[in-house]
């Protein structure tokens, strides 16, 4: 059995999850079918998303990360590249999400199949009337989690996650998540914060809660704000490889310098194709499975 487990997001990550684009893109054909649909900027060049994701896998391989990779399956579309949204990581194994995109709902069980092949096991599904992404599960330590509330993950999601986790988690925060620009748009919780140290968040604290900003300052969290010019960017998504240790999108140099200046190490990729055209960033093109 392959070893998992991330009990938090800023531990160093020994072993992670990506979908190559051949693979969630397959071809011209699909690519044009769906792009449109899925809400694209514009229509991904399969080209040059292949070379902007094998560097990026590299980059990852290179902090001695080990990479695995999502197969083809038919029952996914061009967002699959987006690992991270279909499942949530646990002590037990996987949970399988249930997708608050209609075009997405394919993508936990075709993850799923993976899972048994590779011999992780499933700790959990979310059912019935339960939405719930990945990009909306932040864990903020070994027993607390904060889960974005909107269009993409429901109360009931919620629930069903906190009831899977109980052995495991002491608290379950649900963060109300703004209308933004629409149900049609990505936000999730991860589209607002990401962590960066135990006591560290990249934020953009315009679209968060009052009140979950005061608790997250209550917990001693230093919080450093993204600027509104780089919220579009993605410079609020950020992987952190380890404590003060993070991969940013390239295009962001008012969050690399914020960064910096917070005495961390900032790595950089670029992905015109795979994280700005599909509004997914580097937490959101990788699924964490192993952080120790």
């Amino acid at each position: 059995m392959t070893e998992i487990g991330c009990p938090s997001e800023v531990a160093p990550l020994r072993r992670l999850l990506l979908k190559h684009p051949k693979d969630a893109f397959v071809d011209e054909r699909r690519i044009e079918a769906q792009w449109r649909d899925l809400r694209y900027t514009a229509r991904p060049d399969p080209k040059r998303a292949t070379s902007e994701h094998e560097r990026f896998a590299d980059l990852l391989r290179g902090a001695k990360i080990e990479v695995l990779f999502l197969p083809r399956d038919e029952a996914t579309g061009l967002d699959s590249i987006y690992v991270r949204d279909a499942v949530v990581v646990s002590a037990k194994g996987v949970i399988l999400g249930s997708m608050g995109k209609a075009q997405r709902r394919g993508e936990p069980e075709a993850a799923a199949r993976f899972f048994e092949s590779a011999g992780i096991p499933i700790a959990g599904r979310i059912e019935g009337e339960g939405r719930l992404e990945g990009g909306d599960v932040v864990v903020l330590d070994d027993r607390t989690v904060a889960v974005g509330q909107g269009y993409r993950s429901n109360a009931e999601g919620i629930r069903q996650l906190h009831a899977i986790l109980r052995d495991e988690v002491t608290e379950i925060v649900p963060v109300p998540l703004p209308h933004w620009n629409g149900p049609g748009d990505v936000l999730h919780l991860m589209s607002l914060l990401s962590p960066i140290d135990i006591d560290l968040l990249l934020v953009h604290s315009r679209l968060l809660p009052a009140p979950f900003r005061q608790w997250l300052l209550a917990r001693g969290i230093e919080l450093l704000e993204v600027p509104d010019s780089e919220l579009a960017t993605m410079g609020c998504n950020v992987l952190a490889l380890a404590p003060g240790r993070c991969v940013t999108l390239e295009g962001n140099p008012r969050t690399r310098r914020l960064l910096e200046g917070a005495g961390c190490e900032v790595l950089t990729y670029e992905g015109k194709e795979i994280s700005l055209k599909g509004a997914g960033g580097p937490t959101c093109l990788t699924r964490p499975l192993l952080r120790k």
